[in-house]
């Protein structure tokens, strides 16, 4: 099976483009709004679609996305409608790279082995696990890696040097560069030293190294790119979702085209 995510990584670096990742959480407001927003932002430009599965207890996640975890939990929102949603984009046509985003947790109730299979047969491309150490659960890795479903690895402002290389070296598709010292959530302005820290990050690795959690407004996603090799965005639409569908894609469109320069 393609992985979408290694083909979209390989065409925009032979553009020479930059990255536009989307998150979204499934089931908020709605399955179907979910649909609705995936298949907009595919026309839009979106280049990855992050997908977060809801959780109750979410580590990395700040106040907008868990709201919207706990909205989508009351509907008792479950993985496997993840999956009948990601094949079912599929049969449509359907070719954005979709990442899962979650814990562990819901893993390990799933079961690993199974998780790691219905997760690339639905047409996954990859995960992001916040609490998945790379040194531990190395099983369920391996299943990964033998059905060529990418785990994508986080790096924080405070990760030191030595383990931040090691992190780099294992992730696969892109870096996932932590921009906050925090949770997610959008913010007015961003640290001053992110751009140091994408610039050390990119000198460690060829992979795409694309910046998260924070960029709220179109002039933060233009310039966090000049820098990066994308910008990740997730909080903010939340939050513009909150209003309805609608102004959601017109965010996201923003945003796009401010990520690829139009």
């Amino acid at each position: 099976m393609k992985n979408y995510l290694t083909v979209k990584i390989r065409e925009v670096r032979k553009k020479k483009q930059k990255l536009f990742c989307v998150f979204l959480t499934l089931g908020y407001p709605s399955i179907a709004a979910t649909e609705r927003l995936i298949l907009s932002a595919e026309r839009s430009g979106v280049d990855i679609l992050e997908l977060g599965f809801p959780f109750s207890d979410p580590l990395a996640d700040g106040p907008t996305i868990q709201y919207s975890s706990e909205q989508a939990l009351k509907k008792h929102v479950t993985i496997r409608e993840g999956f009948r949603l990601v094949q079912k984009l599929r049969a449509k046509g359907c070719r954005i790279p979709i990442v899962f985003f979650g814990y562990l947790n819901p893993i390990y109730a799933y079961g690993e082995k199974e998780f790691a299979r219905d997760a690339r047969s639905a047409g996954m491309e990859g995960l992001i696990i916040p609490d998945l150490p790379p040194e531990e659960e190395t099983a369920f890795q391996k299943e990964c890696r033998k059905r060529k479903l990418h785990i994508v690895r986080l790096v924080a402002p405070t990760t030191a040097n030595q383990r931040a290389r090691m992190l780099v070296g294992k992730s696969q598709g892109f870096v996932y560069d932590v921009s906050l010292r925090g949770v997610t959530g959008a913010r007015k302005s961003l640290p001053e030293d992110l751009k140091a820290h994408l610039s050390k990050l990119k000198r460690m690795t060829s992979k795409p190294v694309l910046a998260g959690f924070g960029i709220s407004t179109p002039k933060q996603a233009r310039d966090i790119s000049r820098v990066s090799d994308g910008v990740i965005v997730g909080s903010a639409v939340i939050e513009r979702l909150k209003r309805g569908v609608p102004a959601a894609e017109r965010f996201i469109g923003a945003m796009s085209r401010a990520v690829h320069g139009a």
